[in-house]
């Protein structure tokens, strides 16, 4: 089986974000960039139904700046394949733009699987997985928790409103991996030495018409100082009137 994990290179969720000049970007200096989180479960679990099948391959694609070579560097040293970069200095936020690039690259390639995270931590938006599936004309299921391949046919379990779902899915699909669907294995020496002879390929790419605009991004706004209310058992009451109050908690 081919299966092609989609990733994306985010800021640390432990950065202190600014404003760029522009007003409508985040400003890189200073930033560590990794690769998203809910990303580590779409590859893992491909290298896992790759290990299963024992055959097949595990293709990483990231669409992004060359800085992004760093996190796909980390992938094939997880155990990917081969790894591609989509270069664009356009800052990728739109979900629809960014699937228009990926499924023309991914239709140029063998491809029974696209495995991806449930969405990107930095932009947020949740859109890019069933926007890749409708493009690519594949079968889709998000935010999955569970997945078992059996005789060529997935059964995928995800969370909905007070129950879980359980549906079945046959390729070529695209399917989005949520958080605690497994445990991603880490880089070792190993790895990191054969990731350098695995296949890298650049492609220059130019994104298409936007179909989101962002007008201004700004910071939350700062939280108040917090004040001491009382001391000891004398404060028990003041403290309930606030919280009823003024913070409407009660």
């Amino acid at each position: 089986m081919d299966i092609v994990v989609c990733i994306k290179r985010v800021p640390a969720t432990d950065s202190a974000i600014k404003i760029a000049a522009d007003g409508k970007s985040i400003d890189p200096t200073g930033v560590q960039f990794e690769l998203n989180a809910y990303d580590e479960y779409a590859l893992e679990q491909a290298l896992r139904i790759k290990e299963q099948l024992g055959a097949g391959s595990v293709t990483i694609v990231t669409l992004g700046p060359k800085e992004s070579k760093k996190q796909l560097d980390d992938c094939l040293a997880r155990g990917a394949d081969k790894s591609v970069l989509l270069l664009t200095t356009d800052w990728a936020y739109d979900g629809a733009s960014t699937a228009a690039a990926l499924a023309a690259w991914i239709k140029t390639v063998p491809c029974n699987l696209v495995l991806c995270g449930r969405q990107a931590v930095d932009s947020d938006n949740n859109q890019l997985p069933a926007n890749l599936a409708a493009r690519l004309g594949f079968a889709c299921v998000t935010e999955v928790q569970k997945l078992v391949l059996e005789n060529g046919v997935f059964t995928a379990e995800r969370d909905i409103e007070g129950a879980r779902e359980v549906v079945t899915c046959k390729t070529p699909a695209v399917i989005s991996c949520n958080k605690g669907l497994n445990e991603p294995r880490y880089a070792n020496l190993k790895g990191i030495m054969a990731a350098k002879k695995k296949p890298f390929v650049e492609v220059p790419t130019q994104l298409g018409p936007r179909a989101m605009e962002i007008v201004s991004l700004t910071l939350p706004a700062a939280r108040a100082a917090g004040r001491i209310i009382g001391t000891g058992a004398d404060a028990v009451p003041a403290l309930i009137a606030a919280l009823r109050n003024e913070a409407k908690a009660l």
